[in-house]
C-alpha cells in the first residue's frame, strides 16, 4: 500500500434525489436548463397552520417510487432519501467488491429525523405511549440514515454522521476524505440528506426572517446575488458520492469522475446564525483548501457557491471569494445552484459537490437563475442565465458550504 498520507482520493460513483429530479442525471440536466424546483406546498397539513411561507423546493420524485413499502415504514423521510441516493451511487460505482473492514459510510444531516420525532410526539399526546412506533428512536436519530446505509452495504471501517448545519454534507465528504487518506478505508460512501419541509422548521426559519416570502411566485423566490433577494427557499433531498483511493479504483478498473483534491475547514466563533461580515473564516477555509491541494490557484476555474439568497450571507461570501482568490476571481465562473434546488440544509454541500464534479466532467458551469439585477456589492463573476463552458486541461472546482454556528467547509475537486 502507498504511503497513507499520500493516497489520492477519487470519485467513482454519484447519486442523488432532489427537487430537480429523482436521480443525479435528471437533476443535473434540469440544473443546466435553469429549471426551478420550488413550488407551492399542497400537503394536507398546510391548512392546519398559519404559515407565512407556503412554498418550498420539494422532491421531484417521491421516495415511494424507489423504495419498498416496508422501507418507507422503517425509515424517516431523511433516511429514505439517503437510501435512494446511496443505491444510485453504489450502482454507479459498479457495486465494488471491497472487504467490509475497508468500507466506510459518512452521511450527514443538519436536522435529522424531524418528521419522525414530531409525528411520534403527536401520537404520544393523542393516543398514549403504547401507540408509539417501536422504531421511533432509530428513525429520528441523525445517524439513522448513515447506519441504514452502512448495514445495507456491510460497512465495517466506520459509520459517521457529521452534524454541522448547512455545512454537514460537505463536511461528510471531508471526513470520508480523511478516512481514505489516513488508511482507515479504501472506499467510503459519503454525502448528506435532509427532509425538513415540515411546519415547525418552516415556522422557525420564517420567525428568523431567513425565508423568502414570495408565495405568489415560488420559482422566482431563490435569487442568490440579486439585488431584490429576500431569503432562502427551503429544499429537501440527498446526494452521495462513492469516494475511493485511486490505487483501489484503478486496480478494479473503475470509472473515475474526478479527484477530491483537498478540504479546508474553519469556524467563525462569531454568531449562532449570522455569518461573520468580514468573511475571515470563509477566506481561511478557501485558502486552506487551495494550499492543501496539489494544484495552483490559477487552476481554479469554477466555484459552486453556498449563496443561499439571503441579503447578508450572499454579500459576505462574495467578498470572501474575491479576497481569498484575489485577481484570479475575475476569471472564475461562480454558480449558485440553490437558485434552482432551494437550500437542502444538511444535504446542500453534498448535492452541490456532485454538481461541481459534473461541471468538471462536462466542462460546463451551471447557471444561476433569477439574477435580474446583480447586487452592486457582488464583484465576482456570477454565471447567469445560461451555462458557461469551462476550459480544457487540468482544472479545479471548489464547493463552498457554510452552516449556522459558523461552520465553514470548502472542498476542492480536480479533473481527471
Amino acid at each position: 500500500m502507498a504511503d497513507s498520507m499520500q493516497r489520492k482520493v477519487v470519485v467513482t460513483g454519484l447519486g442523488a434525489t432532489s427537487p430537480l429530479g429523482g436521480d443525479l442525471p435528471s437533476s443535473w440536466k434540469a440544473a443546466l436548463e435553469g429549471r426551478s424546483g420550488a413550488r407551492s406546498i399542497t400537503a394536507d397539513w398546510m391548512g392546519s397552520y398559519e404559515l407565512p411561507v407556503t412554498f418550498a423546493a420539494q422532491l421531484a420524485v417521491p421516495t415511494a417510487d424507489a423504495l419498498a413499502r416496508v422501507e418507507i415504514r422503517r425509515l424517516d423521510p431523511s433516511g429514505q432519501m439517503a437510501m435512494v441516493a446511496a443505491r444510485e451511487a453504489w450502482a454507479d460505482a459498479g457495486k465494488p467488491d471491497v472487504e467490509p473492514e475497508r468500507l466506510g459510510v459518512v452521511v450527514a444531516s443538519g436536522i435529522g429525523g424531524v418528521w419522525t420525532l414530531l409525528s411520534a410526539y403527536d401520537v404520544l399526546k393523542e393516543k398514549g405511549a403504547r401507540r408509539v412506533f417501536p422504531l421511533t428512536v432509530p428513525m429520528l436519530m441523525p445517524n439513522g440514515p448513515a447506519a441504514a446505509i452502512g448495514i445495507e452495504v456491510g460497512a465495517r471501517a466506520g459509520v459517521h454522521t457529521p452534524v454541522s448545519a448547512c455545512a454537514s454534507g460537505a463536511e461528510a465528504m471531508g471526513a470520508a476524505f480523511e478516512m481514505i487518506r489516513s488508511g482507515r478505508a479504501d472506499i467510503v460512501l459519503a454525502g448528506g440528506t435532509e427532509a425538513a419541509i415540515h411546519p415547525l422548521p418552516i415556522a422557525g426559519f420564517a420567525a428568523m426572517q431567513a425565508l423568502s416570502t414570495r408565495n405568489d411566485s415560488p420559482e422566482l423566490a431563490s435569487r442568490p446575488y440579486d439585488a431584490a433577494r429576500d431569503g432562502f427557499v427551503l429544499g429537501e433531498g440527498a446526494a452521495l458520492a462513492v469516494l475511493e483511493s485511486e490505487e483501489h479504483a484503478r486496480a478494479r478498473g473503475a470509472t473515475i469522475y474526478a479527484e477530491l483534491a483537498s478540504v479546508g475547514i474553519t469556524s467563525d466563533a462569531h454568531h449562532i446564525a449570522a455569518p461573520d461580515p468580514t468573511g475571515a473564516g470563509v477566506i481561511r477555509a478557501m485558502r486552506a483548501a487551495v494550499d492543501a491541494g496539489d494544484f495552483a490557484l490559477a487552476d481554479v476555474v469554477h466555484v459552486n457557491a453556498h449563496a443561499t439568497s439571503t441579503p447578508v450571507g450572499d454579500v459576505a461570501e462574495a467578498r470572501a471569494i474575491r479576497e481569498a482568490l484575489g485577481d484570479d476571481a475575475d476569471h472564475i465562473a461562480v454558480s449558485a445552484t440553490k437558485s434552482m434546488t432551494g437550500h437542502l440544509l444538511g444535504a446542500a454541500g453534498a448535492l452541490e459537490g456532485a454538481f461541481a464534479i459534473l461541471a468538471l466532467r462536462d466542462r460546463v458551469a451551471p447557471p444561476t437563475i433569477n439574477v435580474d439585477e446583480l447586487d452592486p456589492e457582488v464583484t465576482i463573476d456570477v454565471v447567469r442565465k445560461d451555462p458557461r463552458p469551462l476550459p480544457g486541461g487540468d482544472i479545479v472546482a471548489l464547493n463552498n458550504a457554510f452552516g449556522f454556528g459558523g461552520h465553514n467547509v470548502v472542498v476542492a475537486f480536480r479533473s481527471v
